[in-house]
């Protein structure tokens, strides 16, 4: 029988060897895990605008992604008074690459409000321009996220796109999966007629308002109303850059 010191010995020597073989893989397989993290975040941004992409969204390559986010998307970074941030500032903030794609969302929540920072993303096609924002809130059971795109009036929605962390399927994850619950925001307004902010209410019982209401989801109230939430709170953030677009 093996006395106590050599199984010990032998944990330690196996111990290692797993410890090793992991770290390896890990930086091996990085490159790989930060390439399909960004082609999931240009896809998550532009599944916003995938009705006016000009092509079938669904069955691009990852390539096609990258290139259509390469060639038509402009990155734009705020603060939340509405100034823009330069990518040499954003570098020594330690943002890769100074881009409004390295910024997590999740982490700018955070952060006290008067210091968060926004991504935007323009998309061109043709002579149409679409503004795109990221806004962020809580669902029933954690966290909710969406990607939001308006018509270059500023005002109209022309897509959204939700996601969530642990959304309950076939109630509160029909955010991402119900697409006719989605396509139910394509031309609400964010402004009523006078110029009053207003954003877009997610009502249960069905939408009473056309211009500023869609219906709610069927069992999911908790997580509807961290939409209404959401969309109101995160698409005012973005109010101080936008009133410098319309000068």
């Amino acid at each position: 029988m093996h006395n106590t010191s050599y199984i010990i010995r032998f944990v330690l020597i196996m111990t290692t060897i797993v410890a090793v073989v992991l770290s390896l893989m890990s930086t091996g397989l990085k490159p790989i895990h930060d390439r399909n993290e960004a082609i999931y975040n240009k896809k998550a941004i532009l599944s916003a605008v995938a009705d006016h992409l000009g092509a079938d969204f669904e069955s691009m390559s990852d390539d096609q992604v990258i290139e259509i986010f390469n060639n038509q998307i402009t990155q734009t970074v705020v603060d939340m008074e509405g100034a823009k941030m330069d990518e040499q500032t954003m570098v020594s903030m330690g943002f890769k690459d100074g881009q409004a794609e390295s910024i997590d969302m999740g982490k700018e929540m955070k952060k006290p409000e008067a210091d968060r920072l926004l991504p935007m993303y323009v998309y061109q096609n043709g002579g149409k321009k679409f503004y795109i924002v990221n806004v962020r809130g809580k669902g029933l059971w954690d966290e909710i996220w969406g990607c939001i795109a308006l018509e270059d009036d500023l005002n109209t929605i022309a897509g959204v796109a939700f996601d969530h962390k642990g959304e309950t399927p076939g109630l509160g994850a029909e955010i991402k999966d119900n697409i006719a619950w989605k396509n139910q925001f394509v031309g609400k307004k964010l402004f009523a007629e006078d110029g009053t902010y207003k954003s877009v209410f997610v009502r249960k019982g069905g939408a009473k308002d056309a211009v500023h209401e869609v219906d709610g989801i069927s069992g999911a109230t908790i997580t509807a109303d961290g939409v209404t939430e959401m969309m109101k709170r995160g698409m005012a953030y973005y109010q101080p850059y936008m009133e410098t677009l319309k000068k």
